[in-house]
C-alpha cells in the first residue's frame, strides 16, 4: 500500500489572501499522479490473462504504466511522439518499458500504439478511457477530505485527457457534493474545455503546449461524459500564466511541470468562499523548459 501523498498549506505569497492547500502528487517516487490509475487498470489486464500491455504517453502515464507493470508481472510497451520530453522518456525506460517513438503528437502516437496492440492481440491501455483509472484517481479526493481539517470550498485540477478530474469529481459528488470541482486546461490545447462546454466530444486542431501533460488534441468521449456530470467549471490558462506559476512554485522550493502549474495559474479566477485545494500533478519537466520558465516567463505566449 503506497502512503498518502501530503496535503500542505501554501505559503501566503502563493495564496492571493486566501487559504490554499497543495495536494502534492509530485511527492510520489515517479514524480506524478499517474500510478494511481495504472495499478488498478493493469491488475484487470493481468486477471484477464494478458502477458503485456501497450499504451501511448507523452511521459508520466507511460512511466506509471511501466512502473505498475514491473510490480504486477507484465511487460509494458509505450508509444510516445517524436518530440516527447527526454526526461520523461528516460524515466519510462528506467521503469522497464519498451519505447517506440511514433507520430508528431500524442494522438498520432496513440494511433500507432493501438495498431501495434491489435496486431499482437494485446490490450491497449488508452489513458482516460479505462474506468478503473477513475476509481484510482478518486483516492486523491478521499485523501484530501481526510487530510484537510476544514472542508474545502473548491478543488482545482489540471485537465489533460480528463480522467484525473473525472475520478476526483466522482468521489467528491458521492462524499462531499457541496465542494466545487474546477478544471484547468491549456489555452493552446483546449479540446477538453471545448467538449465540456459543448456537452460532447468536439474536434480541435490545437494541442501544442509546453505543458505536455495537457497536450491533448482529441477528446475521449467517456472522459467528457464523466466531466459533464461531476465538474462545475472549466478554465483555460496561457503558456505565460503557467510559466509564471512554475516560477512562483519554485519560490517555495517546489519543482512543478507545466500541467501542475496550471491549477496555480488559474487561482486568481477561483471565487470559492473557503479553502481551495490545488492538485500538484507532477514535477517531471524538461530542464531547458524549466530554466526558461524560471529565467524568462514572459517569453512564453499569452
Amino acid at each position: 500500500m503506497t502512503p498518502a501523498t501530503p496535503l500542505q498549506r501554501a505559503p501566503d505569497f502563493l495564496s492571493f489572501g486566501r487559504t490554499v492547500f497543495l495536494k502534492r502528487e509530485d511527492e510520489h517516487e515517479l514524480g506524478a499522479f499517474k500510478w494511481r490509475g495504472a495499478v488498478p487498470a493493469l491488475e484487470l489486464y493481468r486477471a484477464r490473462g494478458a502477458p503485456a500491455v501497450v499504451t501511448a504517453s507523452t511521459g508520466n502515464h507511460g512511466a506509471a504504466t511501466a512502473w505498475a507493470a514491473s510490480r504486477i508481472g507484465l511487460e509494458a510497451v509505450v508509444f510516445a511522439p517524436e518530440g516527447a520530453s527526454s526526461a520523461k522518456l528516460e524515466l519510462i525506460e528506467r521503469c522497464g518499458a519498451e519505447i517506440h517513438l511514433s507520430g508528431r503528437d500524442f494522438d498520432e502516437a496513440k494511433e500507432a500504439g493501438a495498431a501495434f496492440a491489435a496486431g499482437r492481440g494485446l490490450p491497449f491501455f488508452e489513458d482516460g478511457a479505462e474506468p478503473a483509472q477513475y476509481e484510482g484517481y478518486g483516492a486523491i479526493a478521499v485523501e484530501i477530505l481526510e487530510q484537510c481539517a476544514e472542508r474545502p470550498a473548491a478543488l482545482v485540477v489540471p485537465v489533460g485527457n480528463g480522467a484525473l478530474i473525472g475520478g476526483i469529481g466522482e468521489t467528491v459528488r458521492r462524499r462531499a457534493p457541496g465542494i466545487s470541482v474546477v478544471g484547468v486546461a491549456a489555452k493552446e490545447a483546449p479540446v477538453m474545455a471545448l467538449s465540456f462546454e459543448a456537452g460532447r466530444s468536439v474536434a480541435c486542431g490545437r494541442g501544442a503546449t509546453f505543458a505536455d501533460g495537457l497536450a491533448v488534441r482529441v477528446a475521449i468521449p467517456h472522459a467528457v461524459d464523466v466531466m459533464r456530470r461531476v465538474v462545475d467549471r472549466m478554465l483555460l490558462v496561457s503558456e505565460r500564466e503557467m510559466a509564471r506559476a512554475i516560477t512562483a512554485y519554485a519560490g517555495c522550493g517546489l519543482r512543478a511541470e507545466g500541467a501542475a502549474a496550471a491549477a496555480l495559474a488559474a487561482l486568481p479566477r477561483i471565487d470559492a468562499r473557503g479553502p481551495v485545494v490545488l492538485v500538484v500533478t507532477g514535477r517531471n519537466i524538461e530542464e531547458d523548459t524549466y530554466q526558461r520558465a524560471l529565467g524568462d516567463p514572459e517569453s512564453f505566449p499569452d
